[in-house]
C-alpha cells in the first residue's frame, strides 16, 4: 500500500514540476506574441490606431471595445524617442512593453498632471550618455529607460459613450514617437 502511495506521490511531483516548465516556457516559445501580431500593422517609431477588436478576432490579445487604441513599435538603436501623447476628456493611459511583452512603465493623465504625456525613452547607456545641464531638473524631463532597444508603446483612451468614438480616436492618433539623436 505504501508503495502505490510513493508512486502517486512521484507521479504527482513530476506532473506539477512539467506543468510548472510548460507555463514558464510557453511565453517564450510562441510564435504570434504582441509584438508579432502588431509587425505587419504598425510601422518603427510612429504610432499606428489599431481596428476595434472583434468578437472572433483582435489585433492585441486581451484588449477592451470600451478603449481606442494606438501603438508604436519603437527601436532604440538608432537613438532616444520623444513621446507625445495628448489626454482625451475621458481616461489617458500609455503603457510601454519589453518585445518580450514585459510590462516595464506606465503613465496616466492623471499622473501626468497635464493636457499632454511627454518623456522621453532611452536605454540606460544612452541615458548616461546625456549632457548634465544644471538647468534642467528631474521634474523638468520624465525619462524613462527601456531595458531593451525595441518594444511597443501602447497609448489608450477610454470611450465613455459610443458617440465619442471619434474623440478617443483622434486622442490616440495624435501620439508621436519621434527618434531624437
Amino acid at each position: 500500500m505504501i508503495r502505490w502511495l510513493l508512486w502517486l506521490l512521484a507521479g504527482l511531483l513530476l506532473g506539477g514540476v512539467v506543468h510548472l516548465a510548460t507555463i514558464l516556457l510557453l511565453p517564450r516559445t510562441a510564435t504570434r506574441d504582441a509584438y508579432a501580431r502588431i509587425e505587419p500593422l504598425a510601422p518603427v517609431n510612429s504610432f499606428t490606431l489599431l481596428p476595434a477588436p472583434q468578437s472572433d478576432k483582435a489585433p492585441l490579445p486581451f484588449m477592451d471595445p470600451a478603449f481606442a487604441t494606438a501603438v508604436c513599435r519603437y527601436n532604440l538603436s538608432d537613438g532616444w524617442l520623444k513621446l507625445t501623447a495628448p489626454v482625451s476628456q475621458a481616461y489617458t493611459s500609455v503603457t510601454f512593453y519589453t518585445r518580450a511583452g514585459v510590462a516595464y512603465y506606465s503613465i496616466n493623465d492623471r499622473s501626468a498632471g497635464h493636457r499632454i504625456v511627454e518623456l522621453d525613452l532611452m536605454t540606460p547607456e544612452q541615458h548616461a550618455e546625456l549632457p548634465t545641464d544644471e538647468n534642467i531638473t528631474a521634474a523638468d524631463r520624465l525619462i524613462v529607460e527601456s531595458p531593451t532597444l525595441s518594444g511597443l508603446i501602447v497609448v489608450r483612451a477610454l470611450i465613455p459613450e459610443p458617440g465619442l468614438q471619434s474623440m478617443a480616436n483622434a486622442a490616440v492618433s495624435a501620439a508621436q514617437c519621434k527618434v531624437q539623436s
